[in-house]
């Protein structure tokens, strides 16, 4: 068992904190020849206990001698750490300078910050610190203090803190005024941070005797480099969850607050609920510059430059220098960032904050409610269309729209029309008239003519002549030759066709030609619904590297990007997607267990239940006589068993009329729970109304019928889960991957474990993030940072 003691910082004082001080009459006599005032006296004066002049000495000293108090109590701590003011009693419980030094330093301190006024401070509540850094790019508010994976402090003038509050309120998160006239630890102290470098630099630091962790690295002090991380700690972030990750990550699982109130030990409590690796730890001195976007609005000189101090596509603000993760594929740019993992042109061109998107899921369970809420956290998702009509998918374009805006950009789900072509050109038609932007297209054998033209409408050449498409497509692929098909430009022949029928014009023809059909591939290994079961490890290497074949064959100006779905569950399967090359990630299985996902609280029930063994496969109902399958649940429900069951009575008989008596029961009674005959009138009308050629065969074909019959049971299966229909469980066809159960590993970690709380946007982050964490650990450790 591995302890660390910690000390609080200002905002932990209160009235009457000093019962300690009669423990040790000879230093309190000390302490007020130094501070020319009576430090009891103080310790109950609530006016001066205002003042950060006041508070900074008196707070140290009753830190500083709970800790003598403590010591004689027994027993020593593993590691020490100290919030913002608090450092300073960590420092001197290490060893690093005794007693008085300590106290004429923070007397020193808190005359300069004190002496600083105009601003103030906010804390954020569930906005994660790097979401937080993007939101504020620019507008001269800083995070101050980063807590908590659920709480950030904000600081900077009063007019700017509050048009950033609005934007913070505008994604979901809460903001809570401090009570506080001083933007601390942000660049508006850079005065005070310069000012105190004369008072540290007369103080000789011994070496800790126990390590200290730092504020402005989350890392233990190191010789040599403790003045100048003191006079960064002013006027840079306290990194204090990071500094927590960092000791938990070395097996400290015990926290024991010495001094006034409880703070430090709620925040610990709330980080151990988010577990994320952290990095090795790193002898080499810290950088405790000040990050260069800080240094360019405060007018520090190389705004603009290459180098440690540029923005763009090098390091994250703050990142230790060589944080670049070299031959990783598509992983990270910038250690621990979720917004640099993957491809920065995939973030752009769909107006993404992470190289993250939640696929669609069939009959809307990838629902409105899903990819409004996504759209709304700066990602995106695709709504799931298929299996409903095409009334229905006009109706949820419009849903978005109010619920997102008419320019914001979301996405449709497009499917490959089987035996119904004549839906997928009318929905393409729908798209068209709506102008929808994005599509996902899933289910392609091959390149069919509607799926080109909607890609290439409105495709043009530009003033230098280059082609420029408006549309985009990312297709959902298994296979090579499906991948090299989408990564072509479309066949000379359908864009004839296209042109002669009127569908594109020639210019957009023109365009084409020298365009892939798709610009964005996402390998869909072993994954929910239907699926080849292939492993991503063998997929991935050979998509890329199909990838890298055909940009060059046809001289492309821009590569086609190649994402990774299927088994995606979990921050070190995220990590392994774009460390095997991935330029962005799909999820599925893991949104159906969520708030907005359009299925049946008993089916979310269902898959939070579920552990990584609890899926299997099961025909496709829509591809029932080819034999393709579909990952489904097996927990719960008999479902696989049934639809297998099927499936061989169909390859063995010829009929209905050849199944025996019991087996004829057993299916009529217990399966689908009617005669064989109410389920013929059922589809049979079905049919009349929608597919008269399919009945006009099927009257003539005994087999077909029976395929039919045995259809409509996968069809009922889906339609009682969606609607939770009591005691159908054992019939619930629910598609999932066996990310569903890593998630709901991971989930239980992290306070996720129900899933009511298990939003598509908190979902999305929590993955990606972790994977950043997973990424900058395992290189860390790998000694490649």
């Amino acid at each position: 068992m591995s302890v660390v003691w910690v000390f609080p910082g200002q905002g932990s004082h209160r009235r009457g904190m000093g019962g300690v001080l009669d423990r040790y009459p000879a230093l309190c006599a000390r302490a007020d020849e130094i501070l020319g005032y009576s430090i009891r006296e103080l310790c109950d004066d609530t006016r001066r206990l205002r003042d950060t002049r006041y508070v900074q000495p008196a707070l140290y000293t009753v830190d500083a001698l709970s800790y003598l108090a403590r010591r004689e109590e027994g027993g020593g701590p593993d590691y020490l750490a100290g919030h913002s003011l608090g450092e300073y009693a960590a420092l001197f419980a290490a060893g690093c300078f005794d007693f008085e030094t300590g106290l004429r330093l923070v007397r020193r301190r808190g005359e300069l910050m004190g002496e600083a006024t105009g601003g103030t401070m906010t804390a954020v509540l569930g906005v994660p610190r790097e979401r937080l850094e993007e939101l504020l790019d620019g507008t001269g508010v800083d995070v101050a203090n980063d807590n908590s994976p659920e709480q950030v402090v904000i600081a900077g003038p009063k007019d700017a803190l509050a048009s950033a509050a609005g934007a913070v309120q505008e994604i979901g998160g809460k903001c809570v005024p401090l009570n506080v006239r001083t933007a601390f630890h942000s660049r508006y102290m850079r005065d005070a941070a310069d000012a105190f470098a004369g008072a540290l630099e007369e103080v000789r630091f011994a070496e800790p005797e126990v390590p200290v962790i730092a504020n402005v690295t989350g890392r233990p002090h190191v010789a040599g480099a403790m003045a100048e991380a003191l006079r960064r700690q002013i006027d840079g972030p306290v990194r204090w969850l990071d500094g927590m990750r960092y000791l938990l990550a070395r097996g400290v699982d015990e926290l024991e607050e010495i001094g006034p109130g409880d703070v430090l030990t709620k925040l610990w409590d709330v980080t151990r609920r988010y577990p994320v690796a952290a990095p090795e730890e790193d002898t080499r001195t810290p950088d405790t510059r000040m990050p260069a976007a800080r240094m360019a609005d405060a007018g520090a000189p190389g705004r603009g430059t290459s180098g440690e101090g540029a923005s763009g596509e090098g390091r994250s603000r703050g990142a230790a220098p060589g944080a670049s993760l070299r031959g990783a594929g598509g992983a990270s740019e910038r250690a621990g960032d979720p917004a640099s993992l993957g491809s920065r042109a995939f973030r752009e061109d769909y107006g993404l904050r992470y190289a993250y998107l939640a696929g669609s899921m069939f009959k809307g369970i990838a629902s409105t409610d899903l990819v409004i809420r996504m759209g709304k956290a700066g990602l995106m998702g695709f709504f799931g269309t298929g299996g409903l009509t095409l009334p229905e998918i006009e109706d949820a374009i419009h849903t978005i729209r109010r619920g997102l805006g008419p320019d914001a950009p979301f996405g449709m789900n497009l499917l490959y029309g089987f035996d119904e072509d004549g839906l997928e050109r009318d929905t393409v038609e729908l798209y068209l008239r709506h102008d929808v932007r994005y599509v996902e297209a899933a289910a392609y054998p091959h390149v069919t003519a509607p799926l080109v033209r909607y890609r290439f409408t409105g495709a043009h050449r530009d003033a230098s002549g280059r082609p420029v498409a408006v549309r985009r497509v990312l297709a959902k692929v298994s296979r090579p030759e499906v991948a090299a098909a989408f990564m072509a430009p479309p066949p000379e022949s359908v864009l004839r066709r296209l042109v002669e029928r009127g569908d594109l014009t020639p210019a957009e023809a023109d365009a084409a030609s020298s365009l892939p059909v798709a610009e964005d591939v996402c390998v869909e290994a072993d994954s929910a619904g239907h699926t080849d079961g292939r492993s991503p490890y063998a997929l991935m290497p050979a998509m890329v590297e199909l990838r890298d074949t055909e940009t060059a064959r046809h001289g492309y100006a821009r590569p086609i990007r190649v994402g990774a779905s299927g088994g995606i569950g979990s921050p070190e399967a995220a990590a392994a997607a774009f460390v095997l090359g991935a330029d962005f990630v799909v999820t599925g299985s893991v949104n159906q267990c969520s708030p907005e996902a359009g299925t049946s609280c008993e089916v979310k029930d269902m898959l939070a239940g579920l552990d990584v063994q609890d899926t299997a496969y099961a025909p496709a109902g829509d591809m029932f006589e080819l034999g393709a399958r579909v990952q489904v649940a097996r927990k719960g429900t008999l479902f696989p068993a049934r639809a297998n069951k099927l499936y061989q009575l169909y390859r063995r008989h010829g009929s209905l009329d050849e199944l025996d008596p019991d087996t004829r029961r057993t299916i009529q009674d217990r399966y689908f729970r009617r005669s064989f005959e109410e389920v013929w009138d059922e589809t049979r009308a079905y049919l009349a109304a929608r597919r008269p050629a399919e009945l006009s065969r099927a009257q003539d074909d005994p087999r077909r019928k029976m395929a039919l019959v045995f259809r409509w049971y996968f069809v009922h299966s889906i339609r009682l889960a969606l609607e939770g229909v009591p005691g159908r469980r054992v019939d619930y066809q629910i598609h999932c991957g066996p990310a569903m159960g890593s998630f709901n590993r991971y989930a239980a970690t992290i306070g996720l474990a129900d899933w009511r709380d298990r939003h598509v946007d908190v979902i999305a982050e929590r993955l990606m993030s972790g994977a950043a964490g997973v990424l900058d650990a395992r290189l860390r450790r790998t000694g490649a940072r």
